[in-house]
């Protein structure tokens, strides 16, 4: 009897432990970044950065490069996904581009996937390309901590050492992931439809086909939806590739059918894991712009503190504005990395306290656990 109250004791005192460290120290980043000074001569407040792994989409290559130019660090990793309807032109440029690049040259940290990805706007295909690219950062780099996915029509809104230097307080194995269950009227439509993406097996075919028969609402595990941008700890992406317990390929299963899987799959995945439902922060860090945007748009986005700006569909002159005020010019034109004798050495900019700003409000009690998987 005393033998089974301990255990159960102790069962308490690892849950309370697995789960609250993470929030406490998340709760004292402004302690973390901002150290009270001591009376050591040569402290070292900062701890080591993390490297981040990113996938980048698109069948532009001038816009990739574009993209790449904004994004790169010699810490990341960059893994860029063609569509299977990419001319050999824009390989080719992009491939050119990055062998007269010095510094891509020299890290080593690039990677273009040999075989376009065919997949449909509205099916499976999207998931087993992310999936896909996964795979590749797993397998080819070592080290990385999160993984993020963007495609042309993202941007960066700071420096990537900013963004290296906020993650360098935060958890490894925290999940910025817009979700939500009440997905209302899109259950029709979504939960109980049925489709049959030709992606799948046929590689010149595109766009799903819709089959008359419905399906029940499934009950063994719960359906989530969310924006299809996020920020996913390595921890969370071996489980889904490496699956040390069923769930992720059950899903992946039932999700071969589903519309718009890339905006459920992976929120239904860590919302019914027990190892990683209490990781979620419900937000993809992406500054979303609106159809018609705000008169003062640019400062709007500068100050949200967000890292990323979604929904720019041209080259648009806020690119350049960005680009000169917010990044101070890309990393690639920077020559001095060249002579950087410690690959872990990050150069972080006023920009950081906005992203610090962002993830306080996102931490808040009101923000925090009440809105995860939910």
């Amino acid at each position: 009897m005393l033998a089974s109250h301990s255990r159960s004791k102790h069962k308490r005192v690892a849950f309370f432990f697995l789960f609250t460290f993470p929030l406490l120290t998340l709760f004292l980043l402004p302690f973390a970044i901002n150290p009270i000074q001591t009376s050591n001569p040569n402290p070292n407040p900062n701890p080591r950065p993390p490297r981040l792994a990113y996938l980048i989409t698109g069948g532009d290559a001038r816009r990739l490069r574009r993209l790449l130019r904004a994004l790169y660090h010699p810490l990341n990793f960059y893994v860029i996904q063609f569509g299977a309807d990419t001319s050999e032109n824009e390989r080719v440029d992009l491939e050119a581009f990055l062998r007269a690049e010095e510094l891509v040259r020299k890290y080593g940290n690039v990677r273009v996937v040999e075989r376009g990805c065919h997949a449909s706007n509205d099916g499976p295909t999207e998931v087993a390309c992310m999936l896909h690219a996964v795979v590749i950062l797993l397998r080819e780099f070592k080290g990385w901590s999160w993984f993020l996915n963007l495609d042309i029509s993202d941007y960066p809104l700071m420096p990537q050492d900013d963004i290296l230097h906020i993650f360098s307080y935060l958890p490894r194995e925290l999940n910025f992931i817009d979700h939500t269950s009440k997905i209302g009227s899109k259950e029709h439509e979504r939960v109980r439809s049925l489709i049959v993406d030709p992606a799948l097996y046929i590689s010149n075919k595109s766009g799903v086909v819709w089959v008359k028969e419905k399906r029940n609402v499934p009950s063994s595990f719960k359906i989530f939806v969310g924006s299809p941008r996020m920020v996913l700890s390595r921890t969370f992406l071996e489980y889904c590739i490496r699956g040390w317990e069923n769930l992720p390929r059950t899903l992946l299963l039932y999700y071969s059918n589903f519309v718009h899987s890339k905006e459920s799959y992976i929120h239904t995945v860590i919302c019914n894991s027990n190892q990683f439902q209490n990781t979620t922060i419900n937000n993809d860090l992406r500054f979303m712009l609106d159809i018609k945007p705000p008169r003062q748009l640019f400062d709007a986005m500068a100050d949200s503190g967000a890292p990323f700006v979604h929904g720019f569909n041209t080259d648009d002159h806020e690119l350049d504005r960005i680009d000169r005020e917010l990044l101070g010019g890309s990393m690639l034109d920077r020559q001095s990395f060249l002579s950087y004798k410690l690959p872990g050495l990050i150069r972080p900019t006023t920009m950081s306290k906005k992203m610090e700003r962002l993830l306080l409000r996102l931490l808040e009690p009101e923000n925090f656990r009440t809105k995860q998987c939910k």
